[in-house]
């Protein structure tokens, strides 16, 4: 081998190992993305079972149920639709009807979303630019969004 064949070999194999350290990034990085979705929208794109996505709206008003443990029921709207939400755990202290949520999660066996996440408002001028934009487009809130 002279030295311009050692000289593409060593090229060639660099390029060949950056392609598959991209890929490997690439598909590490398709496994762990989450889509955002408003209630509303699974009339028009319904999501598989297992999907993993977040879920935000507003806390409807009398939706929110403590069963056993410290499993909570609540519903999350967006005017138009509404999707049941289940959680296991414990909410964050802000969390209350009528204010901005987003649920990360996803939906099982009986319709309702599992949420693993959950994230609420952190003070009184607070929305999730996501879920404010969203809002607004429906109508349904005439605040500020944070970035």
């Amino acid at each position: 081998m002279n030295r311009k064949q050692k000289r593409l070999t060593v090229i060639a194999g660099g390029m060949g190992f950056i392609a598959i350290a991209v890929l490997l990034v690439l598909f590490a990085l398709s496994r762990s993305v989450s889509y955002f979705y408003m209630p509303s929208d699974f009339a028009e794109k319904p999501v598989g079972e297992g999907t993993r996505i977040r879920l935000g709206g507003l806390v409807e008003e009398g939706s929110i149920k403590r069963v056993e443990n410290s499993n909570v029921l609540f519903t999350v709207t967006d005017g138009s639709g509404a999707v049941q939400v289940r959680y296991a755990g414990i909410l964050p202290d802000l969390f209350r009807e009528g204010q901005g949520v987003v649920t990360e999660g996803r939906f099982g066996n009986d319709g309702a979303f599992h949420a693993d996440t959950v994230l609420a408002k952190h003070d009184e001028n607070y929305m999730p630019k996501e879920v404010a934009d969203r809002l607004k487009e429906d109508g349904v809130w005439e605040g500020e969004a944070s970035q």
